[in-house]
């Protein structure tokens, strides 16, 4: 059985991101029950000092907040998950915090050309990033994209990202929202109306991939 770890990093209890995960999590259900959701507005996780003593403990020198047990559970997770809306380009302030204590699970050596990373210990993992923003541009989450990308090659070889995105998510239950709600939302916010029908669906498809995304990672030992 699979073991999955959620970041959630939406300040919202029925927003979009909420939403989205369920359906992910709704799809892993049909495999595997071992599944820890972390809000990351909730947790007691303080932020990296920067002390670098994490190179020679191998762990995080921080021992007065909760990110021991974090940690040993994200290294026992088969599946990471981090749901989180699209905050001016990247991802919310409380799961940054939790992001930058990832620095202690790799070793970093500073060479004239540039940095070395080196992981105390290789991940074997699904990495999924779902990420609701409230642009029509979907590009608006590179910088996220981008930084997953560089954790997931650099804890090791085996790793494979997921990516789930949704625009033009900006308000709370917006995926979740009919056609005919959405018309009256988008008159509101100046957007053409004739667009409210194909979002809709386009939204229902959306919940519709994170639902077979959660069922298909917990199907096989590793995909």
């Amino acid at each position: 059985m699979k073991k999955i770890t959620i970041f959630n990093g939406s300040p919202r209890p029925k927003g979009n991101t909420h939403f989205l995960t369920q359906q992910f999590i709704k799809g892993a259900k049909q495999n595997t029950n071992d599944i820890v959701i972390i809000d990351a507005y909730k947790a007691n996780v303080k932020n990296c000092g920067g002390c670098l003593r994490c190179n020679v403990l191998k762990k995080c020198s921080i021992t007065t907040d909760d990110w021991q047990e974090i940690s040993e559970r994200i290294l026992a997770s088969d599946i990471l998950v981090f749901a989180t809306p699209i905050y001016f380009h990247h991802v919310t302030a409380p799961l940054k915090t939790i992001i930058d204590r990832f620095r202690s699970f790799m070793h970093i050596k500073i060479t004239e050309t540039g940095l070395i990373h080196t992981p105390h210990q290789e991940w074997k993992k699904d990495i999924v990033l779902i990420l609701p923003m409230g642009s029509s541009d979907v590009t608006d989450a590179k910088p996220v994209i981008d930084l997953f990308e560089f954790i997931s090659e650099e804890m090791g070889k085996e790793n494979k990202l997921h990516v789930i995105t949704g625009t033009r998510l900006a308000l709370t239950n917006q995926v979740v929202r009919s056609s005919e709600a959405l018309k009256v939302l988008y008159k509101k916010l100046g957007l053409p109306e004739k667009i409210a029908e194909p979002d809709y669906k386009r939204n229902q498809k959306l919940l519709e991939k994170c639902f077979n995304l959660g069922n298909s990672l917990t199907e096989n030992n590793f995909n």
